[in-house]
């Protein structure tokens, strides 16, 4: 793996813990967000490079990858960019589905696309986010279930297509603490019920994301591909 890894979505909570971690670890980063401020705080905070951009505004995936690309490589790329949509099927409208799956699904797979090439070169690994949402059923959560599953299958077809100069894979965390998940997290009572329904008697925190993000964007990662990651206290995959 060689060249650096462009993380869109830098600022957010999962964004910006994995940035820390890589930078950390000595990895080249490149930043990518909306939020020029913020953006540049980061940016400044890890000393990396940052190009300001916004996934659903037309040539500005191609225009962040372009800017990203070092030597013709790219070492990885995460897509940390995501919604959490909410709501009982009979208020749900058509919009927000699309705009759910243009957000989630369609736009990483065209920062896929824009990047194939400096990823081929660096034999780089893509890491993109889903739910435990997209596996267990959930009241409210039609939207963010449908979209989330949608990036498990985006993830799995494109682990096969690009193997194996490419290593595509996804992380399904539970709720976790970050500022997108604010409105359900800061309710006391609300994150406590929701904490006790996982086996380790928690909610997530986007430093539990970054280590696996890490992995796999790195050597230790090297023979993993096509796989869905549950990094959800439990709540996936054992009886509470």
């Amino acid at each position: 793996m060689d060249g650096p890894i462009l993380i869109f979505g830098a600022t957010g909570g999962v964004g910006s813990s994995l940035a820390r971690r890589l930078a950390a670890a000595g990895r080249a980063v490149h930043l990518s967000a909306r939020d020029p401020a913020r953006l540049d705080a980061l940016a400044t905070e890890l000393g990396c490079e940052a190009t300001r951009g916004d996934v659903t505004r037309p040539g500005d995936i191609e225009r962040v990858v372009a800017a990203a690309v070092r030597d013709g490589r790219l070492a990885g790329l995460a897509y940390a960019v995501g919604s959490i949509d909410l709501g009982p099927i009979k208020r749900l409208q058509a919009e927000q589905f699309a705009a759910a799956f243009a957000l989630n699904v369609t736009a990483p797979a065209l920062a896929v696309q824009a990047a194939l090439a400096a990823l081929s070169e660096g034999e780089g690994s893509v890491v993109l986010y889903s739910s435990v949402a997209a596996s267990r059923g959930f009241r409210n959560h039609a939207v963010t279930g449908a979209v989330k599953a949608a990036v498990e299958g985006l993830a799995r077809s494109l682990a096969a297509e690009l193997a194996p100069k490419i290593r595509v894979n996804a992380i399904a965390p539970t709720l976790t603490r970050t500022p997108l998940a604010a409105a359900l997290t800061q309710n006391r009572l609300l994150s406590e019920g929701i904490a006790r329904a996982h086996p380790l008697g928690r909610i997530g925190e986007p430093q539990d994301l970054a280590g696996v993000g890490a992995m796999l964007l790195g050597a230790d990662g090297r023979f993993i591909t096509g796989a869905v990651i549950p990094v959800d206290g439990g709540r996936g995959g054992v009886a509470g």
